[in-house]
């Protein structure tokens, strides 16, 4: 006699990092076909006309699990030996005139579709910080590392609160560290559109700290 299979329902975790998952790619597609497949040679021309480099900039950062990973942006500055372990601040000399407006309309932040596509990254999520900062902060602030538990966004709770952009003082990491916890612990889909919706406006009225 034949047992039927039956699957076994799909716990309510399980439905939101399934559903999750599609949103991140149906998104993320979209951006790359409707927005990237122009805006790459135009852009790439501009700058390369205007400084020397890549179009894009390559830089390790810390992923889901701790894991590294090259996360990818529009070039906005000129090339630099320091890259890898200074942040940029306002009125920063090494930002490009073109760099300058694609990093205040947050253009600059369009190629890590591309890593969403590849699952280092998710629409929504902690942004993930270089290696040197991740060393740094994991020993001076205490729960860091918890936001690797998750996969890193492009986009997040952070971000829309306010927190995103240089971190000159300790207590301004720690406030994003605090944000980054309190995602975690109420993380949904109808929070993750809320989220994206929000960073939408943003990118429109352009914010203080995207520089």
């Amino acid at each position: 006699m034949y047992r039927i299979f039956t699957p076994r329902p799909l716990s309510p975790q399980q439905r939101y990092a399934l559903l999750k998952r599609v949103f991140d790619l149906t998104f993320s597609l979209l951006v790359v076909v409707l927005v990237l497949s122009w805006l790459v040679p135009v852009l790439g021309l501009l700058l390369k006309l205007e400084s020397r480099g890549p179009v894009f900039f390559k830089q390790l950062r810390t992923g889901k699990n701790g894991k590294p990973f090259y996360c990818l942006k529009f070039r906005s500055m000129r090339l630099s030996s320091d890259a890898d372990s200074r942040q940029a601040s306002r009125g920063d000399n090494r930002i490009t005139r073109i760099g300058a407006f694609i990093r205040k309309t947050s253009i600059d932040e369009l190629p890590q579709f591309i890593n969403v596509l590849r699952g280092d990254m998710s629409v929504v999520g902690p942004r993930p910080h270089m290696l040197q900062h991740t060393h740094e902060y994991a020993q001076r602030i205490a729960g860091f590392m918890d936001r690797h538990a998750v996969t890193p966004g492009i986009t997040g709770w952070a971000q829309v609160k306010g927190y995103r952009g240089e971190t000159r003082e300790l207590q301004a990491m720690e406030k994003r560290v605090q944000a980054d916890i309190w995602y975690l612990r109420n993380s949904s889909f109808q929070l993750d559109v809320q989220i994206v919706g929000l960073t939408i406006v943003q990118a429109l009225r352009g914010h203080e700290n995207a520089f």
